[in-house]
């Protein structure tokens, strides 16, 4: 099944039943089996297209995202994000952890490389790949944007494959800050997962100081 072209100019997403990656076609029909009342589909971006910040995680968590049909919301590391972005003016609203509860986003959106929960919450290199045209016509819609935040190492190097990079020229670090060629800045940071924050790979002070570094930059 080819992506579909939404309503939003030239903007693509993946169809509801979206067939491109065998393997997570599968994984979702199991879940939907085991669980109705789920999203279970591609899980569409989070925020409007004029916001100068977009946040690329990799894939939807299985009891988060895919649960509840918005990026982050319903697992252990949209805690941190969505506690931290009202701190800096990227959001307003009380985040309650399902796609309902009234919280948004401002001048930032949300999204992830991959669109579908993939098993063990790793997608393939070919899935990765499949799913690349979404995140590049996001980007391309977005006429405004100025910093990506990558969380993660394999969306960061998701980001930099898209832009046709060389992997060793863009090193990920926390806080790391990469001007492209494009005019984009891409900022990286250790992905707010419940393993990255309870072994103190990364703090909430160190999310924190990324989220200063991108404010300082948008606001130039």
């Amino acid at each position: 099944m080819s992506p579909q072209k939404t309503r939003q100019g030239d903007l693509l997403a993946p169809e509801p039943a979206c067939a491109l990656c065998p393997r997570l076609v599968e994984f979702r029909k199991e879940n939907t089996a085991n669980h109705r009342k789920w999203h279970n589909r591609p899980v569409p971006s989070f925020g409007a297209l004029d916001a100068r910040l977009l946040i690329v995680g990799l894939a939807p968590g299985l009891k988060g995202a895919n649960r509840t049909g918005r990026p982050f919301t319903g697992d252990y590391a949209g805690d941190l994000l969505y506690q931290t972005l009202p701190d800096f003016d990227l959001a307003k609203g009380t985040y309650g952890g399902n796609a309902a509860d009234g919280f948004s986003l401002v001048d930032c959106r949300i999204t992830n490389a991959v669109r579908c929960v993939p098993p063990q919450n790793k997608p393939t290199v070919d899935e990765a790949k499949a799913c690349r045209g979404f995140l590049e016509s996001e980007i391309a819609a977005m006429e405004r944007l100025k910093v990506i935040l990558a969380l993660g190492t394999l969306a960061h190097r998701s980001l930099i494959t898209l832009f046709g990079l060389k992997q060793s020229s863009f090193p990920f670090s926390h806080s790391a800050i990469h001007p492209l060629d494009n005019g984009l800045i891409l900022v990286d940071s250790y992905h707010c997962s419940r393993y990255n924050t309870q072994t103190g790979r990364v703090t909430a002070e160190m999310f924190a100081a990324a989220f200063h570094k991108i404010k300082c930059i948008i606001n130039k």
